[in-house]
């Protein structure tokens, strides 16, 4: 089909294109006649993904895309849009309470849940990509009420996130707490069954759980080569004793006989003190001193105690690991609880308000401009769609292109001179035109 014959058809059909271009023009001027206007509000906030926690210094790790997405759907839940219906007040609302009588029928919605409805379908939420911004967006039909909702939204949404922060803080507290209770129990019990076992069986161990027996064995069994060396080279002090008697036997032996009385008397003392000597001397070599017992059977002693405690001792001394790892594990629980209870408190949300929301001037919709382009381009093109379907369902001969095209041979066209001059109405046969008629006819 040619451009001549496309022009005469939309040509012939303008009436059903002006007709359709006529019905979505007005169609357009009733939408944006009935239609409400409907204004959009934003407000800009600031998500802190890579700060670490005031409390623990911990980083949030996690991927910053999924909690994004997390906090998009918490902006449009319930608990976000429930604490903006208390803080404006909606639930006090005569006009409320009066829509809300006048649902429908099937509605079975609670008072707070009906009025947070159209706060989550008309709150979105929109990710600056590559950054931690987000925006927060409300559409109302009132400009006023659109910033007031936005904002509220905004403020709902940092208290639920810093409310939700503080409740899993506090969850994860009490549940340490109660780890940290029964830890405690069992060490209660642990130190008491060790304390009893000690006091039944007469051990008691170090505050290292090292056992006093052991380390006394081995401060003699380091103590007993001293004492032997020291028993060598001593010298009892009964020595000077014996030679000054036998100095005086000597001396009277020359002046008296040898039964004399005073003689006996002197080697009486003679052999006492030699055998005081003799006992003195066999003392310090056991290595001991010259009135308590010996360094080795104080060693040997002390071998047997130790050995025939060894079995208690070695089970005090589980008891104390179990007693060491039940104390560690009390003092994490506590330290976890502190930890917690310290978030619990916390005022950091981690979010940063950037920009609050202004009432905007100009509605969203309708575009009046946008729609009434839109209307005519789509009436023109319904129009013409219109039109060509009804010329294929019914062709007409509009001018000697169709024929040609149908394959029939075309005699002639009868048309109006193109010479400017009215001459009526005539045949031009094969081509020829009306001023060569003229001059073959004279």
């Amino acid at each position: 089909m040619s451009f001549l014959q496309f022009f005469r058809i939309l040509w012939a059909r303008r009436a059903l294109i002006l007709l359709g271009v006529s019905g979505c023009f007005l169609a357009a001027l009733l939408v944006i006649a009935i239609v409400p206007p409907r204004y959009v509000a934003e407000t800009r906030i600031y998500l802190d993904l890579l700060k670490p926690d005031p409390v623990t210094g911990l980083t949030i790790g996690r991927s910053a895309r999924e909690y994004v997405k997390t906090q998009l759907q918490l902006i449009q839940d319930y608990k976000v849009a429930g604490r903006v219906v208390d803080a404006l007040g909606w639930a006090n609302s005569p006009k409320m309470a009066a829509a809300y009588a006048q649902r429908p029928a099937g509605d079975n919605r609670d008072f707070r849940r009906w009025l947070a409805q159209p706060i989550m379908d008309h709150t979105d939420a929109v990710w600056v990509e590559n950054s931690n911004v987000l925006n927060i967006v409300y559409r109302s039909t009132n400009p006023e009420s659109a910033g007031k909702v936005v904002d509220a939204v905004r403020e709902a949404y940092i208290q639920q996130t810093l409310a939700a922060k503080r409740e899993d803080a506090q969850r994860n507290a009490d549940w340490f707490q109660k780890q940290a209770t029964l830890i405690g129990k069992k060490l209660n019990e642990a130190v008491e069954r060790k304390t009893a076992f000690e006091k039944a069986n007469g051990i008691i161990l170090g505050a290292d759980a090292s056992d006093p027996e052991m380390a006394k064995l081995s401060a003699l069994a380091q103590a007993a080569p001293t004492a032997q060396a020291a028993a060598a080279a001593f010298v009892a002090p009964s020595t000077a004793q014996v030679a000054n008697i036998e100095a005086q036997i000597a001396a009277q032996s020359r002046i008296l006989g040898p039964n004399h009385p005073d003689l006996q008397v002197l080697r009486s003392q003679l052999a006492a003190a030699q055998a005081a000597v003799a006992r003195e001397t066999a003392a310090a070599r056991a290595g001991g001193g010259p009135s308590g017992p010996s360094a080795s059977s104080m060693l040997a002693a002390q071998k047997d105690k130790v050995l025939s405690q060894s079995t208690k001792v070695n089970e005090a001394q589980r008891m104390a690991s179990d007693i060491a790892v039940l104390k560690a594990q009390y003092d994490k629980a506590l330290a976890k609880v502190a930890d917690y209870q310290q978030q619990a408190q916390s005022t950091e949300s981690g979010i940063r308000v950037m920009a609050s929301a202004v009432n905007p001037r100009d509605p969203e919709f309708p575009n009046i401009p946008l729609i009434i382009g839109g209307a005519l381009a789509v009436g023109l093109a319904l129009g013409i769609m219109t039109a060509l379907i009804i010329e294929l369902l019914n062709r007409r001969v509009r001018g000697a292109e169709d024929l040609a095209n149908s394959g029939l041979p075309v005699v002639g066209v009868m048309g109006h001179s193109d010479d400017g001059e009215d001459e009526g109405w005539v045949w031009k046969v094969l081509g020829v035109r009306m001023p060569q008629l003229k001059r073959a006819e004279q």
